[in-house]
């Protein structure tokens, strides 16, 4: 499909099963999530609402795109609003620098699209994604390196997973499309996109597997020590992104669009959940939210339906879209799919914990929750409970034909230790299980200081640097604007006083002079032919005088 009215533009745009079922994915997912805002968003809604549609329009052009001029208008927007919508209608003085510092990372990062760009006009003369993969030579190598950095920065994987943490001071609404099916979900996407780029390159498949795998261990860890249920969620994401990112390293574009799919469902419900539970019970901390499930039945039914999906918890969606990649990952490597699978476990730790303790009994009463609190939940926790059909024969058969791998004996086998977990997991002592993963956890991090790293090298010197552009700006720039002001009005005076005494008294001489010599010239019209004939005579006498004069 090409755009008329924009001939000779690369605007190429593709619908296939890949593009067409994530694109459904984001129209549904954002509808609901824009339905369950209302209840949320009580201020300057004309803009939140008009940036969230720029935010929409912005994944579904990344999602469409078939050239990357497209690609990059869909990327940039996202971006654009993902900081407007952070830092404008978040809660509390961060806002603005957790908006800041999204974008910043993800602008960083997103100079890859750009040499990507580059390598592939200057490879092949066209801006085409499907010609990608018949790059050659170093326009090959710098589009791999260009594309997985600009996805692994949208799609918060390491060493970009930080700013995912930050983005939690925005809205619970913007949290729940962020973090599910734009933005963070579209990182993923475009690896899946350009896979064949990935073989081609030669390694970009395998730097890809271990990034994602890496992260969806790492991250798992951090999830299990969260005793924010927001920032848990957060970095849960992060860990789901890396089974798509596993998903796209070893092949399985199908088994990661599944799972792309399910967990888009699965976030966005429990991130609604999580709003709900803040606006209504004015807390996100898990503690206090200790029985919040059973003070409002209908919202913690969802929440739980939707965190065992995230546990892996047989039948449900994840356990399924999970399996299918490890299939593909044991295929490429053990220890791919030993690593994936100790990810997988983490979730199931981390997802239930935060279930247990939502369900724990409590004294307090029970708050009557606002219908579009939940409403719109319902249909994403269905599918978030029964999505998993889709990497299931025969309905994966026919949505994504002959790619999709049955689950194995071995991943059936290892999601029954991840349902004895969550079992083990629902019980009274759910808290304690959080401080004995929080010491290894706090050990693991501390010995990274990986988010402290890439915040001091990428986002804070741009902080600073913003700081002193806007100080010079102040005192320089705007100065010297100030200081030209009186300098200006002078020269402006001194014009006028030009115009009025010298231009103005010039034209009014001349108008004078020229009425001065028509009464001149009227007054030898007297109309008696004696006169002219004399002055005729005179003429003549002079005439012949400056004849002479002149010889």
């Amino acid at each position: 499909m090409t755009v008329p009215f924009l001939a000779g533009l690369p605007l190429t745009f593709t619908l296939d099963r890949l593009s067409g079922l994530v694109l459904v994915t984001v129209l549904v997912v954002s509808a609901l999530v824009l339905l369950a805002s209302i209840a949320e968003i009580e201020q300057r809604r004309r803009s939140f609402y008009a940036l969230m549609a720029l935010f929409v329009a912005g994944a579904v052009l990344t999602v469409t795109a078939g050239s990357l001029l497209p690609l990059l208008l869909g990327w940039e927007l996202m971006g654009a609003m993902s900081y407007a919508l952070i830092a404008l209608h978040g809660h509390g003085s961060r806002a603005p620098g957790s908006g800041m510092t999204a974008f910043l990372t993800t602008r960083a990062a997103d100079l890859g699209l750009y040499a990507a760009a580059g390598a592939l006009y200057a490879g092949t003369g066209t801006l085409d994604l499907a010609a990608l993969p018949s790059l050659t030579g170093w326009p090959l190598h710098l589009a791999t390196v260009g594309l997985i950095a600009a996805a692994l920065g949208k799609a918060a994987q390491l060493p970009f997973s930080f700013w995912l943490r930050r983005a939690m001071d925005g809205p619970s609404s913007v949290s729940a499309l962020l973090h599910s099916a734009a933005m963070v979900a579209m990182g993923g996407y475009l690896l899946l996109r350009v896979e064949p780029l990935l073989v081609a390159s030669g390694w970009g498949s395998d730097v890809v597997a271990w990034v994602g795998v890496s992260t969806a261990v790492l991250l798992g860890l951090i999830a299990v020590v969260q005793t924010d249920l927001k920032l848990l969620l957060a970095a849960s994401t992060a860990s789901q992104l890396g089974f798509v990112v596993l998903a796209a390293g070893v092949g399985s574009v199908d088994g990661g669009t599944v799972h792309l799919v399910a967990h888009a469902f699965v976030k966005s419900t429990l991130f609604l959940a999580a709003g709900a539970w803040l606006t209504v019970l004015g807390t996100r901390d898990l503690a206090e939210l200790r029985g919040a499930a059973r003070r409002t039945p209908v919202l913690g039914t969802l929440f739980v339906v939707a965190g065992l999906a995230l546990a892996g918890l047989p039948p449900l969606s994840l356990w399924t879209t999970k399996d299918a990649v490890l299939v593909a990952a044991e295929q490429r490597s053990l220890a791919l799919y030993l690593v994936g699978t100790l990810a997988a476990v983490l979730a199931a730790a981390y997802a239930a914990r935060a279930v247990a303790i939502v369900l724990r009994p409590t004294a307090e009463q029970g708050v009557r929750m606002p219908l579009l609190a939940w409403a719109p939940l319902v249909p994403l926790a269905v599918v978030a409970a029964v999505g998993g059909l889709l990497a299931l024969p025969p309905l994966a058969d026919r949505l994504l034909p002959g790619t999709v791998e049955s689950p194995s004996t071995i991943g059936l086998a290892i999601a029954g230790v991840m349902a004895l977990l969550v079992a083990a997991v629902v019980f009274p002592r759910a808290e304690q299980l959080g401080r004995a993963t929080g010491l290894v956890g706090n050990v693991l991090r501390d010995w990274l200081h990986l988010e402290q790293a890439v915040h001091a090298v990428v986002v804070h010197p741009s902080l600073r640097l913003s700081e002193a552009l806007a100080v010079f700006d102040d005192r320089v720039v705007d100065g010297v604007v100030r200081a030209s002001a009186p300098v200006t009005q002078g020269l402006a005076r001194l014009s006028r006083r030009l115009d009025e005494r010298g231009v103005d008294g010039l034209v009014t001489a001349v108008v004078v002079g020229t009425q001065r010599l028509a009464v001149l010239a009227r007054r030898p019209q007297t109309g008696q032919l004696h006169t002219y004939l004399a002055q005729s005579a005179v003429v003549l006498v002079l005439a012949v005088v400056l004849l002479l004069v002149v010889r």
